[in-house]
C-alpha cells in the first residue's frame, strides 16, 4: 500500500504482461520501416492528447478520443503484413506436436549432402570446421568469404579448374569463413602413400582441435581427421558418420530447440562431442 494505492498480485502480473508485449513489439519492428510508422503514430497520439490536456480543450479532447478509435483500426490496415507474419510465427511454434511442414536443412546436413555428392563425382574437397582453437592464421593464407553455406557454393568452390578449388575451406559459426586456404602437412609415416589433402587434414588436426573432412579426388573416399588421426569411411553408412562429425563440430548450428525431439538431439550431440574429445585425448596420451 502506497498512500492508499493498493497493488496486488494480479496487478503485478498485468504490468509484466503489458511490459512484455510492448517490449516484444519494439523488438519485432526494430530496424524496419514499420518502426517509423509506429513511432509517427505514437508521436501524433501523444501530441494530440498532451495538447488538449494542457489547454483544457474539452471539445477537442472528445473529438480526439473519438478519432483514436478509427486511428487504431487504421493501424490494422497499415500493419497487416506484420500482423500476418506474427500470427504465422505464433502458429508455427509447436512444442510437443509433430511438425509436418518442410524443415529447413541445417548447416551440417548441407555440408554432409555436399560432401557425399563430391565423393560420387570424384571431386576432391577439404573442409575444416573451427572449434575452440582459432584458425585465423590459416585463414590469412586463403581468400576471405564469410558466406552462407549452400550446396551450390561449395560445389562451385571445389570444382576444378575454378581458382578456389585448390586448398581447403574454413568453417566458422556455420559460415564459410575462407577458401583456398593452406594447411600444415603431417609427417606421419603411415600417410606416406596418402594424398596431399589427407596429409594436410591430419596436419591441421594435429595442431588444432578442428574437425577436418577430406574427399579423395582419385577414389572418392571420404575421411575425417581429428586429433591427429585419420578415420576413413567407405561403407554405405558414410553419410551418417560424416553428418555426426559435422554435428559434433557445430552443435550451435541446430539453433534453439523448439521441440522435445530437437532438445533430445542437441543433448545427444553434446554427449557425443564429449565422448569423442575424451577418446581423442586418451588415444593421444597412449600414443
Amino acid at each position: 500500500m502506497f498512500d492508499g494505492l493498493q497493488i496486488g498480485f494480479n496487478d503485478v502480473i498485468q504490468i509484466m504482461i503489458l511490459y512484455s508485449g510492448i517490449y516484444a513489439l519494439i523488438r519485432f519492428v526494430k530496424g524496419t520501416r514499420s518502426a517509423q510508422v509506429l513511432l509517427g503514430f505514437c508521436v501524433l497520439v501523444v501530441s494530440l492528447l498532451l495538447f488538449t490536456y494542457l489547454f483544457r480543450f474539452d471539445v477537442l479532447a472528445r473529438v480526439v478520443y473519438f478519432l483514436l478509435i478509427y486511428l487504431a483500426l487504421s493501424m490494422v490496415v497499415v500493419f497487416q503484413q506484420e500482423i500476418r507474419r506474427v500470427l504465422a510465427l505464433v502458429g508455427g511454434q509447436r512444442l510437443f506436436s509433430r511438425q509436418y511442414a518442410l524443415r529447413q536443412e541445417s548447416v551440417p546436413e548441407t555440408l554432409c549432402r555436399c560432401v557425399v555428392n563430391l565423393s560420387r563425382a570424384r571431386v576432391g574437397a577439404l573442409i575444416a570446421v573451427e572449434r575452440g582453437i582459432s584458425l585465423c592464421g590459416y585463414e590469412d593464407s586463403g581468400v576471405r568469404l564469410n558466406a552462407l553455406v549452400s550446396h551450390e557454393l561449395l560445389l562451385s568452390i571445389f570444382t576444378p579448374p575454378l581458382p578456389l578449388h585448390d586448398g581447403g575451406i574454413i568453417m566458422r559459426d556455420g559460415r564459410v569463413a575462407a577458401a583456398h586456404c593452406l594447411f600444415p602437412v603431417s609427417n606421419q609415416s603411415e600417410l606416406a602413400t596418402s594424398g596431399m589433402r589427407h596429409r594436410a587434414a591430419v596436419g591441421l588436426s594435429e595442431e588444432t582441435d578442428a574437425v577436418v573432412i577430406v574427399v579423395s579426388e582419385e577414389t572418392g573416399q571420404i575421411s575425417a581427421a581429428y586429433n591427429g588421426r585419420l578415420h576413413r569411411y567407405d561403407d554405405e553408412k558414410v553419410d551418417k558418420m560424416i553428418l555426426r562429425w559435422f554435428r559434433v563440430a557445430m552443435p550451435y548450428s541446430a539453433g534453439r530447440a523448439t521441440t522435445v525431439t530437437d532438445w533430445f538431439t542437441a543433448r545427444v550431440a553434446t554427449l557425443v562431442r564429449r565422448r569423442v574429445d575424451k577418446t581423442g585425448r586418451d588415444s593421444h596420451a597412449h600414443g
